[in-house]
C-alpha cells in the first residue's frame, strides 16, 4: 500500500463570480499531503491569487484542508475533493477574512513512481462575515482550475505477494506397497485402478472374468429376480464408471437338469436377459449373450450344492 507523505506546487487559473464586478485572474500554492489509503488522501493547501476589477485590483490569499477521494488508484486515476478553510480579501484597501469551501472533480496521471501530473476544477463559496470588501455583498461563488504536480517522498512501495507457509507433506507410501482396489495386484502394476468387487483379474489389474451365483431367475424362465436386478444394478454403476471399455460376452450356464437342447436354450435366453439389463442400466460396454448350457460345469451335478454353482452368468471381458 502506498502511503507516503508528498508535496504539490500548482497554478490556478480562477474565474470570478459576478458579484465581484472583477477580472478572471491567476495564482499559485502548494499542497502538503499523505495517502492514506487507496481510496483517499488528505492534504493541506496554501494559495495566492489575483486579479483586477472595478473596484481595485484583488488579492485572495487563504489555505484550505482537503479530502480526496479517489475512485480507483491507477495510472490515470479520477478523484473527488472537498475542502474548508479561511481566505484573507483584499479589493484595494478594503481587506477581510472569511469562509471558504470548495467542491470538484479532478484527475491524477502518474508519470512515474515519484511525479505525478494533477488537475482539478473546484467551485469556490466564499463568505466573509460583513467585513464589506465590495460593496453590496460579502458572498462570492467563483470557480478554480488547478493544474500542479504531486512529488510523493521516499520510494513507493513494491507489491510482494505473501508467501503460503509450506505445510508438511505427509509420507508417500511406495506404490508397490499399496493395492486401493484390493484386487490383488499392487497399483504400481495396475492398469485399471477401481477393479469391479468380485472380479477376476489379470496380471495388469484388469478385469478378466465376473460371476454372478445365486438364484438370478424365476424358476425355468429367463425372468430376472428381484436379487438379481440389484446384483446387476451394482454391476452396471460399476461398468458404467470403469475405465476398462473392452467388449464382454455375457455367458449363460446352466446344471445337468433336463435334456441338454432344453438347457442350452435357456441359458441362451437367461445371457440375453441379462445383458438387454445392462444395456437399459447404461452400459456401454459392447454385450454379447452367449449360452451354454450345461456344457462347462463347475461344480458337481450329483449334489444340489453343486448344481445351484453350475446355474450361473459369467462375464467375460474379451482381450483387444
Amino acid at each position: 500500500m502506498d502511503n507516503r507523505w508528498y508535496v504539490a506546487p500548482f497554478a490556478t487559473y480562477i474565474e470570478t463570480g459576478g458579484d465581484r464586478k472583477a477580472a478572471d485572474g491567476w495564482g499559485g500554492g502548494l499542497g502538503v499531503g499523505k495517502i492514506i489509503d487507496k481510496h483517499f488522501n488528505a492534504e493541506l493547501r496554501g494559495f495566492y491569487q489575483g486579479f483586477g476589477g472595478t473596484n481595485g485590483p484583488w488579492d485572495l490569499a487563504g489555505g484550505t484542508a482537503d479530502l480526496q477521494y479517489y475512485f480507483f488508484r491507477d495510472k490515470f486515476s479520477p478523484y473527488a475533493v472537498v475542502g474548508l478553510g479561511a481566505m484573507n480579501t483584499c479589493a484595494s484597501a478594503n481587506c477581510g477574512i472569511g469562509f471558504i469551501g470548495e467542491a470538484g472533480l479532478g484527475v491524477s496521471y502518474e508519470v512515474n513512481d515519484n511525479l505525478l501530473i494533477r488537475s482539478d476544477v473546484r467551485y469556490r463559496y466564499n463568505n466573509n462575515f460583513n467585513a464589506h470588501v465590495q460593496p453590496g455583498t460579502d458572498e462570492f461563488h467563483d470557480m478554480t482550475v488547478n493544474l500542479g504536480v504531486v512529488i510523493p517522498f521516499g520510494e513507493k512501495p513494491k507489491y510482494v505477494a505473501q508467501a503460503e507457509p509450506h505445510a508438511i507433506a505427509p509420507p508417500v507410501a511406495d506404490c508397490s506397497t499399496r493395492d486401493s482396489d484390493a484386487d490383488g495386484v499392487n497399483d504400481c502394476l495396475d492398469k485399471c485402478p477401481g477393479t469391479i468387487t468380485g472380479s477376476t483379474v489379470g496380471l495388469n489389474g484388469c478385469a478378466v472374468r465376473l460371476i454372478l451365483k445365486g438364484e438370478h431367475f424365476k424358476y425355468d424362465s429367463a425372468e430376472l429376480t428381484l436379487n438379481a436386478k440389484e446384483i446387476l444394478d451394482g454391476v452396471a454403476g460399476s461398468l458404467t464408471a470403469y475405465p476398462q471399455k473392452n467388449d464382454i460376452e455375457v455367458q449363460g450356464h446352466a446344471s445337468s437338469e433336463g435334456s441338454d437342447n432344453y438347457n442350452m436354450k435357456l441359458s441362451q435366453r437367461r445371457a440375453h436377459s441379462v445383458v438387454e439389463y445392462l444395456k437399459m442400466k447404461g452400459v456401454t460396454n459392447k454385450l454379447i449373450a452367449k449360452g451354454y448350457g450345461e456344457t462347462q460345469p463347475i461344480a458337481d451335478n450329483a449334489t444340489e450344492a453343486g448344481r445351484s454353482e453350475n446355474r450361473r452368468v459369467e462375464l467375460i471381458w474379451i482381450e483387444e
